[in-house]
């Protein structure tokens, strides 16, 4: 849906760019010689050219380079992020890359372990995915009795209680939320006791460790056990990542008092 609506932006540009252009530079001369000093009135299409392209062009730029939204459908974040959330995504902090190809012109930075961030799904570049990135370059991942380990490194967690879900998340009431130590970065996760460490289809990591190679990275959802992850189909290209989640600038699912806008999520960050 995204890459189809910036494909969209990038067409819109061309087509009323270059009616703008046309005109000026090949009818316009000959219809303001022609009003004899008056304003010549200008074709409807070229108009509207006028009025929408420089609107479209800051529209692409931005969501091409700077910031972009987008939606949490699904509960694969929590806590961190819940359905509804509407997130706001840095564009350029991996790099600057061209739009609909997605080919990068620039660098500027890496994911860091820790980092949450957007990304085209492997098997299906089409698809936005979001997840944590928990093993970058050169790390060995393995996953085991509900602990991650970095570089054979068990990654602490404490207990925070049990968690009460709302909305669309109602489903996850009653699972162990933990708070994670990974490296020197910390951040909440979601576990079902219950649950085996590897669900149907996820089997990357059962006979052990995985290396992560450069330009890949390893990414889970905080909602260990409700996620489609790194241990399920495998690492992210370097190539696939969109960018890095920072806010969250709207949250419409509903809140423990069971209004539609959780008002108490609006501007919140994203760690």
């Amino acid at each position: 849906m995204n890459f189809e609506f910036q494909t969209f932006l990038v067409i819109a540009t061309l087509i009323t760019g270059v009616i703008w252009l046309v005109d000026a530079l090949a009818f316009a001369p000959k219809r303001h010689a022609s009003a004899s000093g008056k304003d010549a009135k200008e074709p409807m299409l070229v108009e509207y050219s006028k009025s929408f392209f420089p609107i479209i062009l800051i529209v692409l730029l931005l969501r091409s380079f700077l910031v972009e939204p987008f939606r949490i459908p699904s509960g694969s974040m929590m806590p961190t992020l819940l359905v509804g959330d509407f997130i706001l995504v840095n564009k350029y902090t991996y790099g600057l890359r061209l739009p609909v190809t997605g080919k990068k012109v620039v660098e500027i930075g890496e994911p860091e372990r820790g980092d949450v961030v957007v990304f085209k799904y492997p098997q299906n570049p089409g698809i936005d995915y979001i997840k944590r990135v928990v093993g970058t370059p050169g790390d060995s991942i393995s996953y085991k009795n509900k602990a991650l380990f970095v570089n054979g490194e068990v990654q602490k967690q404490t207990p925070l209680g049990i968690y009460t879900g709302v909305g669309s998340g109602a489903s996850q009431t009653g699972s162990l939320k933990n708070n994670e130590q990974l490296g020197d970065r910390e951040h909440d996760i979601l576990v079902n006791p219950l649950a085996p460490d590897f669900g149907f289809g996820c089997q990357v990591l059962i006979r052990g460790p995985i290396v992560v190679p450069d330009n890949h990275y390893f990414v889970m959802g905080d909602n260990r056990d409700n996620s489609n992850d790194s241990r399920c189909w495998g690492l992210v290209p370097e190539k696939n990542l969109v960018g890095k989640a920072f806010g969250i600038w709207m949250s419409w699912d509903g809140n423990k008092e069971g209004f539609p806008v959780a008002w108490d999520r609006i501007g919140d960050g994203i760690h």
